[in-house]
């Protein structure tokens, strides 16, 4: 009935799998993808070099780890993108009960490799952070229980979505890792806003977000030293920020050529949190600016087939993994040029680390499978119609 009103794609029966895929996936945002992922084999190898002498590897040992993480991310997003978003948010949901259980268990069995935050769980030869993957689940479960509260007689989801949130915040807020959770909180409030939230909720919601910032400033010393050193008129050029101010610096226009770069032997989250610094520094200002136009495409050309998308679950769980990942990449350059303070975020699909790699390519894994083409006419499409009678 709704292809009989709204007019449809042709279908073709008994299509094979990869055939329809490829006719029906966004070929340019899965190009961007790609070229983000080489960029950062690229950055890899020239930042993790001085970790792998410090530990005893091989100067290529931490690309050869990135590299067989990103092909399992790659596997990852290319099998993901090929489900039915009703397969999607299946699996979502399983994923995310499994991550949410992850995060809850963190503070027994947890560890903080030293860093001073409980984000991780060792297995010995990787270890795992529940927080990455629980995202795109949580994304997922937010906008299933978002589009049921739009249905006639449906369930209060926006009051079960907002509960969930704040248990996650919470949670998160524990570790300490304040960074997920504002990202977490954000997620939830761009779904919560699509979905029809009055624009006074959400920012009375802002008004809490800065009280509680003020109470985590006041009782959380973690907090308050990032705060401190953000507010701070001069950076101290020993510091994480010092060096990566001065590697942005020197790296000027062009950088100062490949290998030659010095931050990444002195920053000891070069090939994570900071990797763009290095990126500034031996590259310099165009390929920054690469790398932000990269991920400003994929968000934004996701954004644009999301608008022509009627399904309200489809809608918000693609809007909402989009942001979220945007938003991402916005915080962790950001703190490299100190417009936000420190918040140990790497940028997706770039820095360093299994998990992040691995849920990366699994969120937008979703995003490639809610912006693929289907069946549903245009909404000028309904007017015409409309017009003609």
């Amino acid at each position: 009935m709704t292809e009989m009103v709204y007019g449809a794609v042709p279908v073709r029966d008994g299509e094979p799998i990869l055939p329809k895929w490829w006719r029906t996936i966004d070929k340019w945002a899965l190009s961007f993808i790609l070229m983000l992922f080489a960029v950062g084999l690229l950055l890899g190898l020239a930042a993790s070099p001085p970790l792998a002498a410090k530990n005893g590897f091989d100067p290529f040992h931490y690309v050869q780890r990135q590299a067989f993480f990103g092909g399992v991310a790659m596997i990852a997003m290319l099998l993901t993108s090929m489900m039915s978003p009703v397969l999607v948010r299946r699996l979502a949901v399983v994923g995310f009960l499994a991550a949410f259980v992850g995060l809850a268990l963190l503070p027994f069995f947890g560890t903080d490799f030293g860093k001073g935050a409980m984000r991780w769980y060792s297995l010995g030869f990787a270890s795992i952070q529940p927080s990455e993957f629980l995202k795109p689940g949580f994304v997922v479960v937010t906008a299933w229980m978002l589009a049921a509260s739009l249905e006639i007689n449906g369930p209060p989801g926006r009051t079960w979505s907002f509960a969930l949130c704040i248990a996650i915040v919470l949670m998160l807020a524990m570790q300490p890792d304040f960074g997920q959770a504002c990202l977490v909180l954000f997620g939830w409030g761009v779904m919560y806003f699509v979905a029809g939230a009055p624009i006074v909720l959400l920012v009375g919601m802002a008004g809490l977000v800065v009280v509680a910032g003020t109470v985590a400033y006041s009782n959380s010393e973690h907090f308050a030293r990032r705060i401190d050193g953000f507010l701070s008129v001069d950076v101290d050029p020993t510091t994480q920020l010092g060096y990566a101010t001065n590697a942005i610096r020197e790296g000027g226009l062009f950088g100062v050529g490949v290998g030659e770069g010095e931050v990444k032997w002195s920053l000891p989250d070069a090939h994570t949190d900071f990797i763009i610094a290095v990126a500034a520094e031996e590259y310099g200002l165009v390929l920054v600016l690469t790398i932000i136009a990269l991920y400003t495409f994929i968000v934004v050309r996701s954004l644009l087939r999301l608008v022509r998308e009627r399904d309200p679950f489809i809608r918000l769980a693609g809007t909402g993994i989009a942001c979220m990942f945007g938003v991402q990449a916005m915080i962790n350059m950001g703190v490299a040029v100190r417009l936000l303070p420190a918040k140990g975020m790497t940028l997706p699909f770039v820095s360093y680390g299994g998990s992040s790699v691995i849920a990366s390519g699994i969120a937008l894994g979703m995003l490639l499978a809610f912006t693929r083409n289907r069946p549903q006419g245009q909404i000028s499409d309904l007017l015409s119609r409309g017009r003609a009678r």
